[in-house]
């Protein structure tokens, strides 16, 4: 059963008074889009950290804020230049879709990113997850957005056994519930996942540890079944890059942005140069996608 709301409220009471002063807090706070609640920059951020490691993040975030620091100039900035900047992060739909959520900001926010739940996940390519961490970490509302960092430590130390989709949300709710402040609450529990709660735990570390003085984890620090394994959003494991359509994907737009790609040279530039047929497919998700366009001749080419 999820949590009492008091119940949780004490539980994020305690973490966030181990947070507050420790070194974690120190260290992640170097995050450069932890550094301004910006609400553009955090949604980018968000959108970035998306299927994607810190490093790489950490890497493009502030060059693509230089080229795009508001909604406006990426909307009306070229697509090729838009995925240009992006390279390196993958899944490049991301791009295309912030792009879009950007052209309705302009449209119908006035350039601004809203706070509503409601207006943020209409924005193309906002989810649940998006959503919800806009409005807590550039908007401090007193929500508790669920990754795969909270997810474990609500399984664990919360619930103390897997948790489903909705599940997961109405015990990461009570840890907010009447909270006035939900941007430190969510950042601790999100930090202490990262850190100390992580797929190998150190139980010795975590301030949920027995003969602390506060709430105690309730999974008790390392009994199997281990109960983040099947929780929602903790346990996903993502299918190799190497020889992967993904891998062919980044490639094939890698080449024509250097150059219109006729037929006959996709399966070289996806790097199957057996394999015409794979190519061939590959790219037409890509045009699918709205990430490249056949021209006049039949070549692909990135949307101008």
């Amino acid at each position: 059963m999820a949590p009492a709301r008091a119940e949780g409220r004490a539980i994020s009471d305690a973490v966030v008074a181990w947070w507050a002063s420790s070194a974690v807090r120190r260290e992640r706070d170097r995050l450069a889009w932890r550094a301004r609640r910006d609400p553009w920059r955090v949604l980018v951020s968000e959108v970035m950290l998306a299927q994607t490691q810190i490093g790489r993040v950490q890497a493009h975030f502030e060059p693509f804020l230089a080229r795009f620091p508001s909604p406006s100039s990426l909307a009306s900035a070229p697509l090729a230049e838009v995925l240009a900047c992006w390279s390196g992060l993958g899944y490049p739909r991301r791009a295309v879709a912030l792009q879009r959520a950007a052209s309705v900001l302009v449209d119908e926010h006035a350039g601004r990113v809203p706070s509503s739940y409601r207006e943020l996940r209409d924005l193309a390519g906002v989810g649940d997850y998006t959503a919800r961490a806009v409005m807590a970490f550039a908007f401090d509302a007193p929500v508790m957005p669920v990754d795969t960092n909270i997810a474990r430590v609500l399984a664990r130390a919360v619930a103390g056994q897997p948790l489903g989709r909705a599940r997961s949300q109405e015990v990461a709710d009570s840890l907010v519930a009447g909270a006035r402040r939900g941007r430190r609450r969510a950042q601790a529990v999100m930090d202490l996942g990262a850190t100390v709660c992580r797929p190998s735990p150190s139980c010795d570390r975590c301030p949920l540890g027995p003969g602390s003085g506060q709430p105690t984890c309730a999974w008790r620090g390392g009994e199997e079944p281990d109960p983040a394994e099947g929780t929602f959003g903790s346990s996903r494991r993502q299918a190799p890059f190497e020889g992967s359509d993904r891998q062919g994907r980044g490639r094939l737009l890698r080449a024509a942005a250097a150059r219109t790609l006729v037929p006959a040279e996709l399966a070289l530039a996806a790097g199957w140069p057996g394999d015409p047929t794979r190519a061939e497919r590959v790219a037409r998700t890509l045009v699918a996608d709205g990430l490249l366009e056949r021209g006049p001749e039949g070549g692909y080419r990135l949307p101008c």
